[in-house]
């Protein structure tokens, strides 16, 4: 029942994919020698976040015949991956996407669902959206995955947990923006707070793997971290630097925690559901008017 999770917190070359794999495939050689069983790497992490038109030229499929992902569901033998990419689909539609790799098997496959396009950010422009949330089954227990902007909407990592999901991942490329009266950026700051509070609330572990680096202007700041079923961080990665931090999680909390605080066990779904379909009906009315 223990999980020894690492979280690889890396720059990578914008655009040069083959570049970004053979790094990765470094990493995951010295996270297997260190006793990791899950590697996690951030959003985008074989292309690079500010793609723009370079999209189409960097994007491949998860499947065993793909150049990118074979050498990467080998490697997947030694320890489960988390992988970023660009998706591309048979309608030739590009995705930001992250892909469970484990004993050479694709599990699953998370499509971004929210796309911020505002501020700093214009994946709108150059990505579909993602239409669907799932958790899923691993070696290690039921996982759910999320991309950046979907934790900062509430209803994601909601609907993963009453999926089943007692781990959550998350990936991000976020850039530093915002100060703050403590030593870490203001962005940093805010996602943390949410970490936190999803673990809390979820009773659940969860983890973020951020980029480092800097890219067209945008400065990453690293700082991945992991917190426990009771809201403690029990793991970190430096600020704005590259790093393999790694994390043993004892699922074995899961089962303390929720004998003390059965938040799960007293959901009231159905009520959820009825009360969504009515706002739903008075919006869809309203809108008719």
């Amino acid at each position: 029942m223990k999980l020894t999770l690492a979280l690889a917190q890396t720059n990578c070359v914008l655009g040069n994919v083959q570049k970004n794999l053979e790094k990765h495939l470094s990493i995951i050689h010295e996270a297997s020698s260190r006793g990791a069983d899950l590697l996690v790497f951030p959003e985008l992490s074989l292309t690079g976040y500010v793609l723009q038109d370079l999209t189409p030229a960097v994007a491949c499929r998860p499947r065993p015949d793909d150049p990118v992902f074979q050498p990467l569901l080998a490697a997947s033998q030694k320890l489960d991956l988390v992988v970023g990419f660009v998706e591309e689909d048979v309608r030739n539609r590009f995705f930001i996407a992250s892909a469970y790799l484990s004993r050479g098997e694709v599990l699953h496959v998370h499509r971004k669902v929210y796309l911020p396009t505002y501020g700093l950010f214009d994946e709108g422009r150059f990505f579909a959206w993602g239409d669907s949330l799932q958790a899923f089954d691993t070696p290690f227990g039921r996982v759910g995955m999320l991309i950046c902007e979907d934790f900062w909407h509430a209803s994601p990592p909601y609907l993963l947990w009453l999926d089943g999901a007692d781990v959550f991942l998350f990936m991000s490329a976020s850039p530093g923006r915002g100060l703050s009266d403590r030593p870490e950026l203001g962005s940093a700051r805010w996602v943390n707070h949410i970490l936190r509070a999803y673990a809390s609330l979820y009773t659940s572990f969860v983890a973020h793997a951020n980029r480092v680096g800097f890219e067209d202007g945008l400065n990453f700041w690293g700082s991945s971290a992991v917190f426990d079923p009771n809201g403690d961080l029990i793991g970190e990665g430096p600020d704005f630097a590259e790093a393999l931090t790694l994390v043993e999680l004892d699922l074995n909390q899961l089962h303390r925690t929720r004998a003390r605080l059965p938040l799960l066990r007293d959901e009231r779904t159905a009520l959820v559901q009825r009360e969504l379909n009515r706002i739903l009906s008075d919006q869809s009315n309203a809108s008719g008017r």
